[in-house]
């Protein structure tokens, strides 16, 4: 892909979306086939903030030229959020919320249906947040994105004199259950029966499933971070925050698999045009690979939490699970630990459930 160009599927229907985003201006919608020529004259349209008209049309009639974004309002704000962070958190992080905070912008609430990003920033208020969360999403798990994503930006404007509070900040995030779904062992060998050994279907599940990477990781993940049996590397969610390396020895398994595989010299998991995927374009390509196996529900994220659960269950305590996971603290941890304990716990005392026999 072209730079700039990213690939978002529509969460219900799966049908691909191409985008072109340039940090500080709105994103573009690419409506040409990825590929052809016309695709690439419609990227460098968008590269120059120009309108693109196919061969054969005629150009649509000029409208007034948009209004700068006045400074004090919320479109100001998220135009320095977006340019002053890239690059300084996690990518795919920061596309999620920069097109969270864009919706955000485009969303009209309230008596006289004003547009969110035309508002005065310090005029924003909790009962606003609550009001623009719940009109935007349904659901608990996708509201908190919506909380999430104003409590990151305004944070980040205290920090630079922006403004002195954070109207998201004691919000509490909804209960949204556990989250992505727990793989089960079933499931796993449900997609190594669709996927064999030496697939690159194959591969990503045992990468993401024996080494507990996030997919920014896994996209990146190559012989280079293999040394005498160890495997080592700086996830991309820790670089900028917590520095934590991953450094653990390589199953026996997985390196089994990775031997059976096809991989490209920097990175295992390749596309078939042999290049590295982008975290976005691996992310889609597991949701294929997932649906062809039956598991819909399943995602490489869950790969992660199945690790967890199955150290966890296996007697793995909550300082093994940081230092394989990446975790810093016990938050996480806990989640497992606990879930593996009372489970232990009731297998050992359900045979109390049975009535005394009397003598």
């Amino acid at each position: 892909m072209p730079k700039g160009v990213s690939l978002d599927r529509d969460w219900r229907t799966r049908e691909p979306r191409y985008y072109f985003r340039a940090a500080g201006r709105p994103k573009v919608r690419l409506h040409q086939e990825p590929g052809t020529e016309q695709f690439k004259d419609e990227v460098a349209c968008a590269r120059l903030g120009l309108p693109y008209v196919p061969p054969g049309e005629k150009p649509a009639p000029k409208t007034q030229a948009p209004q700068t974004v006045r400074a004090g309002t919320i479109d100001w704000l998220i135009g320095e959020y977006k340019l002053r962070t890239v690059g300084k958190i996690n990518q795919l992080l920061w596309t999620r919320r920069a097109n969270m905070l864009e919706e955000i912008a485009e969303h009209r609430f309230g008596k006289k249906k004003a547009r969110v990003g035309g508002l005065p920033f310090l005029d924003l208020k909790r009962r606003h947040v609550l009001k623009i969360r719940d009109e935007l999403r349904s659901t608990p798990g996708a509201q908190n994105e919506v909380k999430r994503a104003l409590s990151a930006m305004f944070s980040w404007a205290i920090d630079n004199d922006l403004v002195e509070t954070n109207p998201a900040a004691k919000i509490k995030l909804l209960y949204s259950g556990d989250g992505f779904h727990t793989w089960t062992v079933p499931e796993v060998r449900q997609y190594e029966a669709k996927h064999p050994a030496g697939s690159k279907a194959r591969l990503a599940m045992h990468l993401a499933l024996y080494t507990g990477l996030r997919l920014d990781s896994l996209a990146i993940v190559g012989r280079q971070h293999l040394r005498d049996g160890q495997l080592t590397i700086r996830p991309g969610k820790t670089k900028k925050s917590s520095g934590v390396i991953i450094d653990i020895p390589v199953l026996a398994e997985l390196q089994t698999t990775i031997d059976e595989s096809e991989t490209g010299n920097l990175t295992f998991l390749i596309t078939e045009f042999g290049k590295p995927f982008t975290t976005n374009g691996l992310g889609n390509k597991m949701r294929d690979w997932c649906d062809q196996a039956g598991l819909p529900h399943c995602t490489t994220h869950g790969l992660r939490k199945a690790g967890a659960t199955i150290a966890a269950e296996n007697g793995a305590t909550d300082e093994e699970l940081m230092a394989i996971f990446g975790w810093t603290t016990k938050n996480q941890t806990t989640v497992y630990t606990k879930k593996a304990r009372r489970k232990m716990i009731a297998a050992g005392a359900v045979h109390k459930l049975l009535p005394i026999k009397q003598t």
